[in-house]
């Protein structure tokens, strides 16, 4: 399907169209979101654009994705979606800019798309343009991606408070390793795609800051491109961040574990050496020779025991002197 938006007085109007020949007069974008070859054909046919398939839109060459064809600059980045679910994804979303009309491809739901549609609906300027819509497209989906990474960093400090917590805290308590490994795996994975749709992003903004030398551009447009681009540097800085800041958790994690493993073979090494010295008593007294005069003594009994008492005690006795407990 796909929505045709058209200023009215103080507000972006959205239109639904159903006549496929007609196009509304002064729509400024043109949102189609998992459209058919029926509406492929009409938006071309319309907007005098060719609208790239769904497999040109998951070309990585640079070419494919950033390029100018009949007037129009076809821009094609990479855009989180499912962030706030246990499965994010990312999505190609082409921005197609000719005749100071924008139309969008995507076959998914990034939020930003509801936000900007939102905003706009409420209140924007009768001038407003594709360039514009553009603009604010971009500005959300950056704010987006800070969003996230935001989120993403206070999680990590809470998994890394979990791993590193007071061992007065953890007495008692089973840790739950599984589930914090699950976690840090998870946040590495969101924190890798979110960089990926802002390398993505940084190529748009930086394409566009290109060709606008050309384009009568406003003076804030142009300063808003600058803002952007700070912005989306900065932001990939803090992903990376973010990204030595997960391999550094992991790695603690799989240390936590390996000591508490290596705690766990200690203290059966350590059982295993208190109890041999009284095994060896009970095996000599177990032996059944004729000629054993501990065995007719009244107080053979108790000396065994008080033997194998003894022999226990110092070994573990010795280990703690050594400090190797």
């Amino acid at each position: 399907m796909f929505s045709v938006f058209v200023p009215s007085e103080s507000a972006l109007k959205k239109v639904v169209i159903e006549d496929l020949s007609a196009l509304p007069d002064g729509a400024v974008w043109i949102d189609l979101v998992n459209p058919s070859a029926a509406e492929d054909k009409a938006v071309e046919r319309l907007a005098g654009i060719a609208i790239p398939t769904r497999e040109d839109m998951q070309e990585i060459e640079i070419s494919s994705r950033l390029y100018i064809e009949n007037g129009g600059r076809y821009m094609t980045a990479t855009l989180m979606c499912h962030s706030d679910t246990d499965m994010p994804r990312t999505t190609p979303v082409t921005f197609i800019l000719a005749d100071h009309r924008l139309v969008t491809v995507r076959y998914d739901l990034p939020k930003p798309f509801a936000l900007v549609e939102a905003k706009l609906a409420r209140s924007c300027t009768p001038s407003v343009t594709g360039e514009t819509v553009l603009m604010e497209l971009l500005d959300a989906v950056i704010d987006r991606c800070a969003d996230i990474l935001e989120r993403c960093g206070a999680e990590i400090d809470q998994v890394s408070h979990d791993i590193f917590e007071p061992e007065s805290e953890r007495h008692g308590q089973a840790k739950r390793y599984s589930q914090i490994l699950i976690s840090i795996g998870r946040k590495g994975d969101l924190t890798s795609k979110v960089r990926e749709s802002l390398v993505s992003i940084g190529r748009v903004v930086a394409f566009l800051s290109a060709v606008v030398e050309g384009v009568k551009w406003s003076k804030d447009m142009r300063e808003q491109l600058k803002t952007m681009q700070r912005d989306v540097a900065s932001l990939t800085d803090h992903a990376s961040y973010l990204s030595n800041k997960i391999t550094f958790v992991l790695d603690a994690m799989l240390g936590v574990v390996n000591l508490e493993q290596n705690n766990i073979i200690k203290l059966f090494s350590v059982m295993a050496v208190v109890l041999m010295p009284p095994t060896l008593i009970a095996s000599v007294y177990g032996m059944n020779f004729k000629v054993m005069p501990e065995l007719e003594w009244v107080h053979g009994y108790p000396m065994a025991l008080v033997m194998m008492l003894i022999a226990a005690i110092v070994p573990y006795w010795i280990f703690k002197w050594k400090k190797w407990l």
